[in-house]
């Protein structure tokens, strides 16, 4: 998710804002501290413009989500 984000430009706290959740739940999820709901995962693709599933997918060199 953190790749997704930095490519579109957001900080944390507007993804958050966009997506309609906490600024600290991002980073959580960003963190692998916790693991998102489907249905967060589909608020968080439609903030970021992408499909979900891409959200699942590891970057090279990164953790997924």
């Amino acid at each position: 998710m953190r790749h997704h984000r930095k490519l579109k430009g957001l900080s944390q706290e507007r993804l958050a804002l966009d997506a309609g959740m906490e600024r600290s739940y991002v980073s959580d999820l960003e963190r692998g501290i916790r693991n998102p709901s489907v249905r967060a995962l589909g608020r968080l693709a439609d903030a970021l413009g992408i499909e979900p599933k891409l959200l699942l997918e590891t970057p090279v060199g990164g953790a997924s989500i």
